[in-house]
């Protein structure tokens, strides 16, 4: 009448994990404290608002209604850039609803304050343009050109000899 129970089965590791995954649950409890569901949107706010508009303001808070729909995305700015911005809000609230997937933002809110001040009040809205690397030192270059040369494959040649440069990029700045 009791049948045996068969034999736990154990869980084994699967190799390294990427930091992302690891961190993700308190990344987005934290991002849920401020209303941001979706963390891609502080993430990537340069990608989706545009680097123009993310050079004069952040997202600072989403507020959602009673119905879970029509929620308030709260922008950052400084007082010079605010009729700017105005100006912008129906744009930028098509463009973060594109980065939800659905119209999810019904109102943007524009706060202001100032440049210095008080630690929580500071606005910096500079963000670090992408191509600032220095120039690939020609000799690693060479090095990890000469070491894919017998790929056949042009992208997998390609991205084998960027892996390279990175790597003894990363050796020879140790």
């Amino acid at each position: 009448m009791n049948q045996p129970r068969p034999p736990a089965k154990r869980k084994y590791g699967k190799g390294f994990q990427m930091t992302s995954s690891l961190l993700q649950r308190q990344i987005r409890t934290v991002g849920e404290k401020r209303g941001f569901a979706v963390t891609r949107l502080l993430t990537h706010w340069a990608e989706i608002a545009g680097p123009d508009v993310a050079g004069i303001c952040r997202p600072v808070n989403v507020t959602y209604g009673r119905s879970n729909f029509g929620a308030t995305l709260t922008l950052l700015t400084t007082g010079a850039q605010a009729p700017m911005l105005e100006m912008q809000k129906e744009k930028i609230r098509e463009k973060v609803n594109a980065c939800y997937g659905y119209a999810a933002i019904a109102k943007v809110r524009i706060t202001q304050t100032a440049p210095t001040g008080f630690a929580e009040g500071q606005a910096s809205f500079t963000h670090r343009p992408r191509d600032t690397a220095p120039p690939p030192d020609p000799e690693i270059t060479a090095t990890a050109r000469a070491a894919v040369a017998p790929i056949t494959d042009d992208s997998l040649r390609a991205a084998l000899e960027s892996l390279g440069r990175n790597v003894l990029n990363q050796k020879s700045r140790r």
